[in-house]
């Protein structure tokens, strides 16, 4: 990214003028058209593959979307291909990305794009708006971005810029700092090229307008902002609150029966919905390890069937939105019983070959590839 010397902030034309505004757009689309990435949802402006990767980079980063993004359009290169679909084969080529929620939303949606909308992505925002896990922010990007909608966004990266931008001392994430956030994006929106305008202002804030140490120096926006004018653009925005954590002790359990090993479906109301798993529950959190009765009978509780010469394999570390668990993975042997499902899970004995056929919790992976290299 080419880096100039930028003059000192001296703000002559106050936030939200009509010169402030002008110059704003001016600036940030010439910047834009010389900074953007080449990223491959940016190579169409099909609303299907622009709603994917939006709905992908919700709390990921771009670098993680990249792959996954080309392999899922190769897979479903239409709305209707996603709609057609079976949720597994969904959820299998979504494997890593987290939140699987965002998956099933999508391909929820896609089916309701088929059905009400004859498989084309609606165009007003109202209807856009009514399909599962698309918000205000995700309906705008979609629409300013493949139609020039004339409809504003707010996300992580905005916020910021914005806050800072306008030297909001405020919470930003609060319902009057939305409100004002949301009204000044409106404000600052062109007649055309909204949807480049869009990219720009989410593109600016993720290279230049970073969280910590932004590159004044760099930003085509530096003489208009009103944080960095004040010395403040380290202090803008407030910071959020400090999320606090739970630690959580769970097991893992491979149990294998004559070459097999048993899966579990995960029911609608659990963590990983809709994925497979080993049979897994939470332990004692006081001890180093959970005690070998207390895993054999958890194993027997939850899917009916009774296991011994129980052998610790592994243990995971790891996070899930606010729990850090310490996950202790064991093998084990069937000795008797049927398997229970139930609470909307699914038990089932397959091939350890099989493994890579089913959609698996990041952890569930790591463990089958311990079970089955190959």
């Amino acid at each position: 990214m080419p880096r100039h010397p930028a003059p000192k902030a001296d703000l002559t034309h106050p936030p939200l003028s009509v010169v402030w505004r002008r110059l704003l757009r001016r600036r940030l689309l010439h910047w834009f058209a010389e900074n953007a990435r080449d990223l491959p949802w940016r190579k169409s402006r099909n609303p299907y593959r622009i709603w994917v990767s939006e709905i992908m980079l919700q709390q990921t980063q771009v670098a993680t979307v990249e792959p996954y993004f080309r392999r899922f359009i190769k897979a479903f290169p239409t709305v209707r291909a996603l709609a057609r679909a079976d949720e597994q084969q969904v959820l299998r080529l979504w494997e890593g990305l987290g939140y699987y929620r965002r998956a099933r939303q999508m391909h929820q949606a896609a089916q309701t794009i088929v059905a009400e909308h004859k498989g084309r992505f609606p165009t007003e925002i109202e209807a856009v708006l009514r399909l599962p896990g698309i918000g205000r922010y995700t309906a705008g990007a979609i629409l300013s971005i493949a139609l020039d909608v004339r409809v504003p966004i707010i996300e992580a990266n905005t916020l910021r810029l914005w806050s800072r931008l306008l030297a909001f001392r405020g919470d930003p994430r609060s319902a009057a700092g939305q409100r004002m956030l949301w009204d000044t994006a409106e404000q600052i929106l062109p007649r055309r090229h909204v949807g480049q305008l869009n990219q720009a202002l989410m593109e600016l804030g993720s290279l230049v307008c970073t969280p910590r140490d932004p590159s004044c120096q760099a930003c085509p926006l530096a003489t208009l902002c009103a944080a960095r004018a004040g010395g403040l653009q380290h202090k803008i925005p407030r910071s959020a609150p400090k999320q606090s954590f739970l630690d959580v002790r769970e097991a893992a359990v491979v149990v294998r029966k004559r070459g097999q090993v048993l899966l579990r479906r995960c029911g609608s109301g659990e963590r990983w919905a809709g994925l497979w798993d080993f049979p897994r529950f939470t332990v004692d959190v006081a001890s180093r390890t959970a005690a070998e009765s207390e895993v054999v009978e958890k194993v027997r509780q939850q899917t009916g069937v009774l296991v011994e010469s129980l052998e610790h394999l592994t243990t995971i570390k790891h996070g899930v939105t606010r729990y850090r668990i310490t996950l202790d993975c064991h093998v084990a042997k069937y000795v008797s019983g049927r398997t229970r499902s139930g609470n909307g899970a699914v038990l089932k004995w397959v091939q350890p070959a099989a493994l890579a056929d089913y959609p698996l919790s990041t952890t569930g992976r790591k463990l089958a590839r311990l079970v089955w290299p190959g």
